[in-house]
């Protein structure tokens, strides 16, 4: 835990989930920005406040506080899912280079995380890259379906998505 986290600050970001209606998010804005009132600049709870915005449809004020909570230090498995939905706001907001630069800092800080990974394809779907979606995606299957079928074929898989990011490299994909 670091100095930005307590106990206590854990109990209240749990009591904000708790009472949370995706379908009127409102109550949960005014409870975190509230929060952070009390903690000010304290980058967890800023990461809670731009995902509220974000549940509730306002990715530009999301944006904004994903930001914040970057800036001021979020790190550990907060700064993973900060990463992800701010790569995710990004998208949504049309800004595809940055969404891909969000998820690729998140892919690399997190290699393990699978949901980074699923984003990731849907930024590079989304920035018309879809030979490196479907490369990202097979590449996750590789990795992750352990079951006989799916490992039987697990080279032809890396195989295929080598091919398919040797493609959207060439065609000014990048890497």
């Amino acid at each position: 835990m670091t100095h930005f986290q307590t106990p206590e600050l854990d109990t209240a970001i749990r009591e904000g989930f708790r009472n949370r209606d995706r379908d009127n998010m409102q109550p949960t804005i005014d409870y975190f920005r509230e929060l952070l009132a009390h903690n000010p600049g304290n980058p967890f709870v800023l990461y809670e406040v731009g995902g509220s915005y974000d549940t509730a449809g306002e990715e530009e004020r999301a944006r904004r506080y994903y930001e914040q909570a970057m800036d001021a230090g979020l790190e550990g498995d907060t700064l993973r899912r900060c990463l992800l939905q701010y790569g995710s706001t990004l998208r949504n907001l049309g800004l595809f280079d940055e969404s891909l630069t969000a998820l690729r800092r998140a892919r690399a800080e997190f290699p393990e995380s699978d949901s980074v990974r699923l984003f990731l394809a849907l930024s590079l779907h989304a920035a018309s890259r879809s030979d490196a979606a479907v490369a990202e995606l097979l590449e996750l299957a590789a990795d992750r379906i352990r079951s006989e079928d799916v490992t039987r074929y697990e080279p032809a898989l890396r195989g295929n998505a080598a091919y398919l990011a040797d493609l959207d490299r060439q065609s000014g994909g990048g890497a």
